[in-house]
């Protein structure tokens, strides 16, 4: 007869032997020498959250600025970029629009 899955049996329990018990002894000592070795104290100066912060600081976003330019320089600029683009050797017959 099935007692339900996980669910043992008086026949299906084992008598713990020397063996084991010895074992189980074993496991705890050397789990209690690696426990005695750590320290509750282990907070380091700055947190993760401060050096994440530090880290936006330095390199957040800096608009440049540009010089100053005439209404003449102005002009000049685009009309030289407007040639720069309209010899230009690729061939444009769209918007610039890419999929």
């Amino acid at each position: 007869m099935n007692h339900g899955a996980g669910v043992m049996s008086d026949n299906d329990k084992r008598q713990e032997g020397p063996d084991d018990a010895a074992e189980r002894e074993l496991v705890e000592m050397e789990f209690q020498s690696m426990v005695e070795n750590l320290s509750l104290d282990e907070s380091a100066p700055t947190t993760y959250l401060d050096e994440l912060e530090k880290f936006e600081d330095l390199n957040k976003f800096v608009a440049p600025k540009p010089e100053r330019r005439s209404a003449s320089q102005t002009f000049q600029a685009a009309k030289a970029a407007f040639k720069k683009w309209k010899n230009g050797s690729t061939f444009r017959d769209d918007d610039g629009a890419a999929l």
